[in-house]
């Protein structure tokens, strides 16, 4: 499935090259800097080789939701080893995703325009090209249904199917994170609102999966 977001007919590094460059540009200038002109004019590439990657514009911001969200779930996945329990773990992606952690190493203002201007294009592309949409977020569902059956095993998740549960999971908190994050893009929110936002997401959470409720 991967080859269908972001590896046609061109290397994986030239791939990897623009994808990299979508970030920059999503970062400087949010979804308005993201064009298919701007990604030549920085990468020094020619059309043909952006089109030997990638059919248009939708593959490529597909391509950076893949990018982003497989390194997020390895970065996670190496951050929870040590946690005692799966609800500890859980506790911890959830914390993660709300708090904007997957885009460590970039500035706040960067992060936040990248952020809003995926948000919009995650619910844009939700309609329009659902399946690669999936793909891309599967890493993370994955993780997150990993931390749901080991919870199941030891009795501490109540037992329910782990996948579906860590789609519900995903879905409201990334739905509740999107909003949050376009109305940071025009109020500037404060932090404190992000981690208030956090205490009631996660208690949500808990309370729906927990064996223990």
């Amino acid at each position: 499935m991967e080859a269908m977001i972001g590896e046609q007919v061109g290397t994986p590094a030239r791939s990897q090259q623009i994808v990299a460059v979508a970030h920059e540009l999503l970062d400087e200038s949010g979804l308005e800097g993201l064009t298919i002109r701007a990604v030549l004019t920085r990468s020094g590439l020619a059309r043909r080789a952006f089109y030997d990657c990638f059919s248009g514009k939708d593959d490529l911001v597909l391509a950076v939701f893949a990018h982003t969200l497989r390194l997020a779930a390895d970065h996670f996945a190496a951050e929870i080893r040590a946690l005692p329990d799966p609800m500890a773990r859980l506790h911890h992606i959830v914390e993660a995703i709300v708090l904007g952690r997957v885009a460590s190493g970039r500035s706040a203002q960067g992060g936040r325009r990248r952020g809003a201007a995926l948000s919009r294009e995650h619910l844009r592309l939700a309609e329009s090209r659902p399946a690669e949409l999936q793909a891309a977020i599967s890493p993370l569902i994955d993780l997150i249904a990993q931390q749901l059956s080991d919870g199941i095993a030891i009795g501490q998740v109540r037992p329910a199917p782990p996948q579906r549960l860590a789609e519900l999971i995903y879905n409201l908190v990334s739905t509740t994170v999107h909003g949050q994050l376009l109305a940071e893009e025009i109020t500037l929110a404060a932090a404190d609102d992000r981690a208030e936002l956090l205490a009631q997401i996660w208690a949500f959470c808990r309370r729906a999966v927990a064996a223990d409720k």
